[in-house]
């Protein structure tokens, strides 16, 4: 290899850290902001009357926070038994769901026309279809890893959007995303169970998966080099 052979490579792996460092940065602030938010969420709900499981059901309806977020609270926030928090955090969490796979399609018809909304669908239909590489792959089951895998911009309510978008039919939407749902609560119970290691694990996971995915485009972007020479 030639010197400048060597700068060059040396160079993008400079390069290809920082991109790194950059694509961590912005899975961890996410994973953060729900996991705060949800708690924040669960205490104002609490400070109003609310009951302990009331508080978890509504929590694992809202978008981001979802099951990930209901699961911790009613485990280590409020003390419930755990059949008790995952019935009402998967239940919760599949509630909206029915009504966004069955009108969605159906909202963007009536309010597409209008300037606000018009820009919302575009913004969120580009974010869910820059997410949704597994599920074109894979389908049905990559529905389900997808819904299932705990990771920030992930979960039922992307699911969700992603599936209307690829057309998939309503019941077959649902499944895939209810086993996703009970994928994700598997691993959440296990995270929050573990407490302080639960989220040094999740962390690791993370970790795990963002080398992966990025030594994988490394490796594309490599290939698509070499084949243009």
């Amino acid at each position: 290899m030639s010197m400048v052979q060597g700068l060059k490579s040396g160079s993008e792996l400079k390069t290809g850290c920082r991109r790194l460092f950059g694509i961590l940065l912005l899975m961890a602030v996410p994973a953060l902001v729900y996991a705060g938010s949800g708690e924040r969420i669960a205490e104002w709900l609490g400070a109003r009357g609310l009951s302990p499981q009331l508080v978890v059901l509504l929590v694992s309806m809202l978008p981001i926070v979802e099951l990930r977020g209901a699961v911790p609270i009613g485990n280590n926030l409020f003390g419930l038994p755990l059949w008790q928090t995952l019935l009402l955090a998967i239940g919760g969490n599949m509630l909206p769901i029915f009504l966004v796979v069955l009108l969605l399609e159906k909202a963007v018809e009536w309010l597409g026309h209008i300037a606000v909304f018009r820009r919302f669908f575009d913004w969120l239909f580009q974010r869910t279809r820059k997410r949704s590489g597994v599920i074109e792959r894979f389908e049905f089951w990559g529905l389900v890893i997808f819904v299932g895998i705990p990771l920030p911009m992930t979960g039922a309510w992307t699911g969700s959007v992603a599936a209307v978008l690829l057309g998939m039919s309503y019941f077959r939407a649902l499944l895939g995303i209810f086993l996703g749902v009970l994928m994700a609560a598997v691993i959440v119970t296990a995270l929050s169970l573990l407490r302080w290691w639960g989220a040094a694990v999740a962390a690791l996971l993370i970790l795990i998966i963002t080398l992966q995915q990025f030594l994988s485009a490394r490796r594309r972007s490599e290939k698509f080099r070499t084949g243009d020479q």
